[in-house]
């Protein structure tokens, strides 16, 4: 039976990292098969291909983030429920938050197909790649469900402290969809509509491993009372979710507005900075693992009114996050060319190009990481203590300063002004986040 741990004893910082590590290589798998998917584009289909779907990327996570931050919503409320050792109200929160995901499903699935086209041509995406990026998100939006069914039921897990399940589904995914690239790619030659087809082949084979052990675990024994509408529970769900969602579609609207600004220099730099871009997935991993699981540890611990705990593990975190940030961003100036190199195939002189755009861009970006990285420590220390609300706030911060400098900073800097929104957003971000936490825990409170 799949295993459930209490993060409410012992030293903070090692339950930290140790349940942090499945989830670095959960999502280092995760990234890994999406550098396949951008690999075996760029060298089978070339430049235009890969440029394709990279363009695709703010768009992509801007709808399906709806549906993740819902699910990151109802986590919380199941760590704290689990915390508490309140297993009925812990039951009615899965219940609930099935019935919510449904239901938003049913609204996002036909907005976001009906949106697509109007939103692609806000972004400026270029003419060479309009029809390739359309037909690439009209498939990833058609698999919405799976998308949301896997951050669902894999946060119902880590909610109860089992991290090892949503990687050993993530290990089958990966190399499901590496499989099928090279078939649907590189055999077929189906182009995008094969990258596509094999990443939602992948989250179907993670949601149903994950699926099978939440029905395995005995603390989501759901019973048909648990899943009748109950407006209490609905209430605290959408309080804790909605903005979380809210301000993760913030951050990508910025994200899509940037787009267009990136789309404006042309084909060349929209190919090598999104050729950049594809690689902050890999870049923010320890980040992001660390966040999930502090945001995990906090949830359980403010659960069981444990707040000097809370403060220690933040604490913790935030420098193992810095650090982490640190080496990264140095392997990022040592090798970045190197590793973008692998996407691309066409023309030596159009790479040049493409490989000097993407190299800019990552040094920039080694500079801002320590930033983002506290931002992931705090954001996630205010949602696992019940505090949506601050950090739906920074999602707004981060869309006023990405969209003020993208704006603003070509007319004096050229395409480095562009550069540089990326990480201003991010430092406005975490320092509303440093303080939101901090004056919510002089307090010594959760929501």
């Amino acid at each position: 039976m799949p295993r459930t741990k209490d993060l409410t004893e012992g030293s903070p910082v090692r339950l930290i990292a140790l349940f942090a590590l499945p989830i670095l290589a959960e999502g280092a798998l995760q990234q890994f098969y999406s550098l396949v998917d951008s690999a075996v584009l760029g060298r089978a289909e070339g430049v235009a291909a890969l440029a394709a779907v990279s363009a695709s990327g703010w768009l992509d996570w801007g709808v399906l983030s709806i549906a993740m931050g819902l699910s990151q919503g109802i986590a919380v409320q199941v760590s704290q429920s689990f915390g508490a050792d309140r297993r009925e109200e812990l039951r009615l929160a899965a219940g609930q938050g099935l019935l919510l995901s449904l239901l938003l499903l049913a609204l996002l699935m036909p907005l976001s197909q009906l949106a697509l086209t109007p939103l692609l041509r806000l972004m400026n995406t270029p003419e060479d790649t309009f029809a390739l990026t359309r037909l690439y998100l009209r498939i990833i939006f058609g698999g919405m469900p799976l998308v949301m069914g896997v951050n669902l039921f894999s946060g119902f897990l880590r909610a109860v402290g089992n991290s090892v399940t949503p990687l050993r589904a993530m290990v089958f995914a990966t190399l499901a969809n590496i499989g099928l690239d090279l078939l649907f790619v590189s055999v077929f030659r189906w182009g995008v509509a094969g990258a596509a087809a094999a990443t939602l082949a992948a989250q179907a084979a993670a949601l149903l491993i994950n699926a099978l052990a939440v029905r395995g675990t005995e603390v989501f024994a759901l019973r048909p009372a648990h899943l009748r509408p109950d407006r209490g529970m609905l209430g605290r769900l959408l309080r804790l979710g909605a903005p979380i969602a809210l301000g993760n579609s913030v951050i990508a609207a910025g994200g899509v507005v940037l787009s267009g600004v990136v789309n404006s220099f042309g084909f060349v730099f929209m190919a090598g900075y999104n050729a950049a871009s594809r690689l902050q997935g890999p870049i923010e991993l320890a980040g992001t693992a660390v966040g999930s699981a502090l945001g995990t540890f906090t949830g359980q611990n403010s659960g069981a009114g444990k707040m000097q705990r809370v403060r220690q593990g933040v604490r913790q975190a935030a420098w193992l996050t810095t650090g982490f940030a640190l080496v990264i961003g140095l392997c990022l100036v040592l090798w970045g060319r190197s590793i973008i190199s692998l996407f691309v195939e066409d023309d030596p002189a159009l790479v040049q190009q493409v490989l000097d755009i993407g190299q800019q861009f990552l040094w920039v970006m080694a500079t801002g990481l320590p930033a983002l990285y506290l931002l992931f420590a705090f954001r996630s220390a205010l949602q696992g203590l019940g505090n949506s609300f601050i950090p739906m706030v920074s999602g707004f911060v981060e869309l006023a300063m990405r969209l003020g400098a993208a704006w603003l900073l070509p007319h004096w800097f050229g395409e480095w002004g562009v550069y540089f929104a990326e990480i201003l957003a991010w430092i406005g971000a975490a320092a509303l986040l440093w303080a939101g936490y901090a004056r919510q825990m002089k307090g010594g409170r959760h929501v």
